[in-house]
């Protein structure tokens, strides 16, 4: 008597989130149901991330953060830190090219690690985790996910795309001259992000866009924060093989 493998089975979920619609895909054999329970894990991940992260939320620690005045402070969320922390060993790693004051006031915050506590330094200080806080967002559903017991899936924000396990998930890209998409490639186990620069774009990439040359630029890398943090680097510096790709185990590309 022979027997069979339990047929494996494919549950894709969707909802809007981080400005964007957050698609999230699971593969196992559990019965749907609790696939369906699992996707719920991830949203409501995101959800808890938006919350601390987007300088939209009132209530939110980058919001509460940015109406505070010099020499005022904040205890923050973990989520909050660890991005803070990544962004701040970015801006050093890039000699300040990925800055996530946007010009207002790069040296102008202080975060102390241990205690969490977020210290403003100068009145012009913004934050802005746009370039960044995204792709945390993912790296955390998948870390929910893995933790709830799922092996198999992806998570995709709006171009900020995870899988992990035996997942495998089609590139694709938006055609902007004539229209629809393109293939790009495929995806397991690893992060791509892909970012559009237009014209106005304070960067290298931006002098490209108006010969009609390069309008994107995409990373691949092993987490979701770093490849979406990347892509703002190469379109700052128009270089594909930026030496901070290699440190973080990334490629580029530029199209």
């Amino acid at each position: 008597m022979s027997s069979r493998a339990p047929a494996i089975q494919v549950v894709r979920r969707a909802k809007p989130l981080l400005g964007t619609l957050v698609e999230v895909g699971l593969c196992g054999a559990p019965a749907e149901a609790g696939l369906l329970a699992a996707c719920a894990i991830a949203f409501d991940t995101i959800a808890e991330v938006q919350r601390c992260l987007s300088r939209f939320e009132a209530d939110s620690d980058i919001a509460r953060f940015n109406s505070i005045p010099a020499g005022g402070w904040l205890d923050v969320q973990a989520d909050t830190a660890i991005v803070l922390s990544a962004a701040w060993q970015l801006f050093n790693d890039s000699d300040g090219v990925f800055d996530v004051t946007l010009g207002s006031a790069p040296a102008g915050w202080q975060l102390h690690e241990r205690e969490r506590r977020l210290h403003k330094l100068h009145r012009a200080a913004r934050l802005d985790l746009g370039g960044i806080g995204k792709g945390h967002a993912v790296d955390r559903a998948v870390q929910a996910l893995r933790r709830a017991g799922l092996t198999s899936g992806w998570v995709n924000a709006g171009g900020d795309l995870r899988s992990f396990g035996s997942a495998t998930v089609e590139l694709k890209l938006r055609d902007e001259q004539r229209g629809g998409v393109v293939d790009f490639g495929r995806l397991n186990d690893g992060a791509f992000a892909t970012s559009c620069f237009g014209v106005g774009t304070r960067s290298a990439l931006s002098a490209a866009r108006q010969a009609g040359t390069h309008t994107h630029v995409s990373v691949a890398a092993p987490l979701c924060l770093i490849a979406d943090a990347l892509t703002k680097v190469v379109a700052a510096s128009g270089d594909a093989h930026h030496p901070m790709l290699a440190r973080a185990g990334a490629r580029a590309w530029l199209h």
